[in-house]
């Protein structure tokens, strides 16, 4: 959130112009040759100031810290419950990803069926007019741009997605009162018949 939010400019700038850069050298280069320079690059950076250390400690300029120390005391490793946790939450996105995709593929349900097959067609055209690279660039400029965009102009946005909201409802509404106009009237239900007189019995005539 520190680098989203640039809270720290200079590791943000850092961050994300070599997350650009990277990526956007993949379009040349392989995924492979791209990580063999940069970590070569990193290297060349360590392997210089080291020396410089080291020769300041020849010379006694320096009591003999080393420049990366820091880095190499922090401990990334994972404890047993972590780990366990982790792999716990794996697994859980993995079988709800198996669970939703079995369920949109063997038409459980109709509806969602057909908004996947809709996302999927669509997504042809995208396969078409871009590639997953430029999408991810794409991504990665959003997530550094658009939250600190919308921290700075949070009111005004606001104000923009209620009114949006508000026109949407009265088209809503429009489309509602047309079709209540047009919809035709349910036909008046038939009156009952009513019962029918009782017979008038007539005696015999007597001779």
């Amino acid at each position: 959130m520190d680098l989203v939010y640039w809270r720290n400019m200079r590791w943000t700038g850092v961050v994300f112009t070599g997350l650009v850069m990277c990526l956007a050298s993949l379009f040349q280069l392989s995924a492979i040759t791209v990580l063999s320079h940069v970590c070569l690059a990193i290297m060349c950076t360590t392997a210089t100031l080291r020396l410089y250390y080291k020769l300041l400690e020849v010379l006694r300029w320096n009591p003999g810290v080393h420049p990366f120390q820091s880095y190499l005391d922090y401990d990334g490793s994972l404890t047993d419950e972590e780990t366990v946790m982790l792999v716990e939450e794996v697994v859980l996105l993995v079988a709800f990803a198996v669970t939703e995709i079995k369920r949109l593929l063997f038409i459980e349900n109709v509806i969602d069926s057909i908004k996947f097959v809709l996302l999927l067609y669509l997504l042809t055209y995208v396969g078409i007019a871009t590639n997953g690279l430029t999408l991810i660039i794409a991504a990665v400029i959003a997530v550094f741009s658009l939250p600190l965009l919308y921290k700075k102009q949070q009111v005004r946005i606001r104000k923009v997605v209620r009114a949006f909201r508000a026109f949407v409802k009265k088209i809503r509404n429009l489309f509602d009162s047309l079709y209540e106009m047009v919809r035709p009237s349910a036909a008046p239900a038939s009156k009952p018949a009513p019962p029918a007189a009782p017979a008038i019995k007539q005696k015999p005539k007597s001779k």
